[in-house]
């Protein structure tokens, strides 16, 4: 078992709850943002710091492995050690992932943005309430009845709400689920596996 703590939050089993159901229908990206200043560190850059808990949360949600990584970064203080990075993820179908991590903001970030066909989600980690909210809404084409070949982009903005999420610290749960799949023999979530497919993606995007 891999301690990828996020995977345990609330609002992400939220989200994966959400997405199951189909609510949102297919979806058309991940985007995140996972800045602060400092803390530097001197064995590691910030992709390695920082973008294993979005790649994990990714990994989780949609169960998809992407075909190809690309990565633009920069080493503004260490040498060698980029403290800024912008990693993009195509998979095999129409979604696509953006990471961005960065240890030389201004101020703290923790959101991620998840859109859909017919609905999208922004999450928050640094609000203490509400940190997921649900938007219903979105763009689709229309066809004119009078020609054929003119397509007009509509849009939908309807309501949003905020889901109850489960409070339980994280870590107490993935505590839990540890002990169940000793006991059980349950194959954990985040099993060895997930740990491979996060490490081989950072090795890709290094």
């Amino acid at each position: 078992m891999v301690d990828h703590t996020f995977i345990y939050t609330g609002a992400v089993r939220k989200i994966k709850e959400i997405i199951a159901t189909g609510e949102m229908g297919d979806i058309y990206y991940f985007d995140s943002v996972r800045v602060n200043l400092g803390l530097f560190q001197h064995d590691i850059n910030v992709i390695w710091d920082l973008a294993p808990h979005d790649l994990s949360i990714m990994d989780y949600l949609f169960e998809k492995y992407p075909i190809a990584i690309s990565v633009f970064g920069a080493s503004h203080l260490e040498q060698n050690l980029e403290n800024i990075a912008y990693l993009n993820l195509l998979f095999d179908d129409t979604l696509i992932g953006d990471i961005h991590v960065d240890w030389l903001a201004p101020v703290k970030l923790r959101r991620t943005m998840i859109s859909g066909t017919r609905k999208m989600i922004v999450y928050d980690d640094m609000e203490t309430s509400e940190k997921i909210k649900v938007y219903d809404a979105g763009a689709y084409i229309t066809t004119s009845p009078e020609n054929i070949y003119h397509k007009l982009i509509q849009y939908r903005t309807g309501d949003m709400y905020a889901p109850k999420l489960d409070q339980r610290e994280a870590l107490s749960v993935e505590c839990e689920h540890f002990i169940e799949a000793i006991q059980d023999g349950i194959q954990p979530v985040t099993d060895g596996q997930a740990g491979r497919r996060i490490v081989s993606m950072l090795e890709a995007a290094q």
